[in-house]
């Protein structure tokens, strides 16, 4: 089974069920043989800057919705944003991830008056996006100003998963079409799911792995889902690394070039989650360069990490870590490297 490179549905099922030890083995090495074969013993850092936790959402499993009103609100104006970029810069970071709610105030001259300044200040940068759904109009603006990379997971391809996780104002077709829109701009797009989020399944999941196939994005992000005290799964369970990090294998030895992070979230809810995402073939990891309110009130779910090796200031200790499984972490914009 292992000698494929693209499963069968029924390969793909076993590989997720199996109970089989030296089977699970076998195929996080592989993965992690593929991506050493690509991307050799590097790891890419991503600096990652919270910029707004107001969001015009409602999506059921999030902390920061619009229906949230225990949470304490923020956003960061352009000059805390290019300072947080400058401080990266220095620590060593060449790209920039701005990550934030769909915040109606941060329009799009917002946006392109920032990617301006960074690109003016750091040439040698990229910078990738997620900050949700937006028109097509928004996605060209954001595009010609600079932007490289967009992400916006579709956090589950089975329609009625998705719409059990989503209000009726959001559509998984839409989210598709944005990345398929996206791609033909330019942007370097990213997509991904939640792991075990509620009413999902293998066989859901399966389905996300077939769509990341017909989308052949350059990024994949997947992580465990964890609940929020403030949704309506405050009492859902936890997605478990197990299962994570077996798709993050398949993921990988599916699109051997994809750029796959090892997620705060896998590291939130198992303590060496960070080292096995590395070891199930991820090669990029997201350190947090926001100040220390927005890092504390960017709940997507609950105990998130953000301090020690989830933060920037932690960059030494974590490159240490790297290198006692063999990898290490590289000053690098981390461009993809496939076609």
């Amino acid at each position: 089974m292992l000698q494929n490179n693209n499963f069968s549905d029924k390969e793909l099922y076993e590989l997720l069920t199996t109970n089989d030890k030296s089977m699970i083995e076998n195929l996080h090495k592989k993965a992690r043989d593929i991506a050493q074969k690509v991307y050799s013993n590097e790891v890419y850092i991503r600096g990652l800057i919270e910029i707004s936790n107001f969001c015009r959402q409602g999506c059921f499993y999030c902390g920061i919705n619009r229906a949230n009103t225990r949470i304490k609100r923020y956003r960061l104006d352009k000059k805390e944003i290019i300072e947080c970029a400058h401080r990266g810069y220095e620590f060593g970071f060449r790209t920039f991830v701005l990550q934030g709610g769909e915040d109606p105030i941060q329009d799009d001259d917002f946006f392109v008056e920032i990617i301006e300044e960074i690109k003016k200040l750091y040439p040698d940068t990229r910078i990738t996006l997620s900050l949700g759904h937006r028109s097509k109009e928004s996605y060209y603006r954001l595009k010609k100003a600079g932007a490289d990379r967009y992400l916006l997971r579709h956090e589950s391809a089975n329609r009625s998963v998705f719409n059990k996780l989503h209000p009726a104002d959001q559509s998984l077709d839409q989210r598709v079409d944005d990345l398929v829109y996206m791609k033909s701009l330019g942007f370097h797009i990213g997509t991904g799911f939640m792991v075990q989020a509620p009413f999902s399944s293998i066989e859901s999941h399966i389905e996300d792995i077939k769509l990341i196939r017909k989308l052949k994005p350059q990024m994949i992000g997947i992580g465990p889902f964890i609940s929020h005290k403030d949704t309506i799964f405050k009492d859902q369970n936890n997605g478990t690394s197990d299962l994570t990090t077996r798709l993050l294998s398949i993921l990988r030895i599916e699109n051997p070039y994809a750029l796959i992070p090892s997620t705060t979230a896998l590291n939130t809810i198992d303590e060496n989650g960070r080292i096995k995402g590395i070891l199930s073939g991820a090669n990029v990891i997201m350190p947090n360069l926001s100040p220390s309110y927005a890092k504390e009130n960017y709940t997507l779910y609950d105990k998130k990490k953000n301090k020690g090796l989830e933060s920037a200031f932690g960059l030494k200790e974590l490159d240490d870590l790297l290198r006692r499984y063999g990898y290490k972490i590289v000053v690098d914009k981390g461009d993809y490297k496939g076609e």
